[in-house]
Formats: C-alpha cells, sequence, structure tokens
C-alpha cells in the first residue's frame, strides 16, 4: 500500500475569514510534501447567511479555480475539490452543494439553534446553559448529521471544548452513539490538527474518542483546517503519532466520493 502524507480540511480567503491567494496554499503544500491537498471551503447554506461561508453566486468560481490548480499541478500535488458544510436541523442545506462535482464532503456542526457555539463573538452563552446539555445537544445533531447520509468525513468531532468548556459527564458515554451512528453511515474522522492552535491545545478529536473510534474500526484521515498559508500542515507529526499510537496505521482520502486508503 502507498504512503501519502494526506491534509483534506483547508480553506480560501472565499470564506470571508481566511487570508491568502488559493495558489498561495497549493505552493506551500507542495513545498511541505503534501502529497494530497483537498480544499474544502465553507459551503453557501439556503435562508442563512452568517458572513463565514461562500457565498452563493461564487459557487462556481470557487470549483473552477480548483478544477483549474489541480489540472496546473497534476505533476506535483494531487488537489481535491470538497465542502465542509454546517448542518443544521431544518431546511438549510442547497441542492447545489449536494450535487457538486466534489471529491468529497466534510459534515460539520457549528451551531446549536443558531448558535455559533465556537465563534468567540458568542462566548458569553457557554455561563447561561448547562454545560451537560449543551454537550447532549451537539451530539445529538451529529447523529442526526451523520444519519442525514449526505457527507463523508465528520469534520472536527468535539468542536464543542474549542473554548475548553468540558463536561462533567463521561466523554465517552456521551459520544459512543454518535460513533456507532458514523460507523453506520461508513463515514471518516478527521483528524483535525487545529485544536493546537485553540484553547485546547489538542487535536479534535480527543486521544479518547479516537481511541474508541479505532475499536469501531471507524477509518481516519487528517486536516489542517487552515485559514492562512502559515497553518498548512502544522501539527502534522504530532497527529500521526498520536494515530499511530492509538493503532491505525492507514488513513482515507477521496476521489469523487470513493474512499481510497494510504499508509501515513
Amino acid at each position: 500500500m502507498t504512503k501519502k502524507r494526506v491534509d483534506l480540511h483547508n480553506h480560501t480567503y472565499l470564506c470571508n475569514h481566511a487570508e491568502g491567494e488559493i495558489e498561495e496554499y497549493v505552493l506551500k503544500a507542495i513545498e511541505l510534501g503534501i502529497d494530497i491537498y483537498g480544499f474544502s471551503e465553507h459551503a453557501p447554506m439556503k435562508n442563512f447567511e452568517d458572513g463565514y461561508r461562500l457565498l452563493s453566486n461564487q459557487q462556481h468560481f470557487y470549483q473552477d479555480t480548483i478544477l483549474e490548480l489541480q489540472k496546473k499541478y497534476t505533476n506535483k500535488i494531487d488537489i481535491l475539490l470538497g465542502y465542509e458544510v454546517d448542518f443544521i436541523e431544518g431546511d438549510y442545506l442547497q441542492e447545489t452543494i449536494l450535487k457538486a462535482p466534489v471529491d468529497y464532503l466534510i459534515g460539520s456542526v457549528h451551531y446549536l439553534d443558531q448558535w455559533g457555539f465556537d465563534n468567540p463573538e458568542f462566548i458569553g452563552e457557554y455561563e447561561k446553559r448547562d454545560i451537560d446539555k449543551i454537550w447532549e445537544e451537539y451530539f445529538q445533531a451529529m447523529q442526526s448529521m451523520a444519519r442525514s447520509g449526505f457527507f463523508d468525513i465528520v469534520g472536527h468531532f468535539d468542536l464543542m471544548k474549542v473554548f475548553n468548556f468540558l463536561p462533567t459527564k463521561s466523554m465517552k458515554e456521551l459520544c459512543f452513539e454518535v460513533l456507532q451512528e458514523i460507523k453506520k453511515a461508513k463515514m471518516v474522522i478527521e483528524i483535525n490538527s487545529a485544536g493546537f492552535r485553540k484553547a485546547p491545545l489538542e487535536q479534535y478529536p480527543s486521544r479518547e474518542i479516537l481511541e474508541l473510534a479505532f475499536d469501531l474500526e471507524i477509518p481516519i484521515t487528517f486536516g489542517s483546517d487552515a485559514h492562512k498559508i502559515d497553518q498548512i500542515g502544522l501539527f502534522y507529526d504530532e497527529v500521526t503519532l498520536l494515530a499511530k499510537k492509538v493503532g491505525y496505521r492507514n488513513c482515507v482520502s477521496f476521489k469523487k466520493r470513493e474512499k481510497i486508503v494510504y499508509k501515513f
């Protein structure tokens, strides 16, 4: 089996909260020796605009740009086209995204009842709510996301820990049903290194959750969640070492929604 360095979760300036020209991201990935580099811009949504995502009228520009770079650098790096799609209960998902000619879709939960819980602007909301109930609601939303059948990858599994508001209940107990749904849906969990750049100072998901995922034989992939050029590939050695300690030896990439397994 071929060994590859895979990084499938990365953004562009089109999401309105990232920096740098798109081609610069590709050049940096090549410099770092990344073999498979995926763009997964925050997808537009119906009836919901928060200023932190691609606009609907930019969808074709985004897709065309990535595909052009794919051709331009075909002999140097494998560039993939994807989206990170917010899962919110209700009629928010755009058909144009679900039917887009992508290699994969990342399903993420950033909102509970339109509360952007990972946005520093709204951090005060944590003090108004029961922390265990928040985590239960978060994992319920994750279950619904997995059951939808729309997505290939689970984005930053335990993002709710972004500001270090942790549950008093057992994490294993809280997330076990979610992991079972993810397994049923044949989804892949990303090990997202952005947590090292945030208050948790560790990857998403935690080692405890990753060990459960390994026991359930849920495959993994890797993502920097880069919003700046210098964030590409950060903490790759740390997350791959952790994955190996847990027991993983292979990771997943995609081509036209089909899984491809590589050593890492």
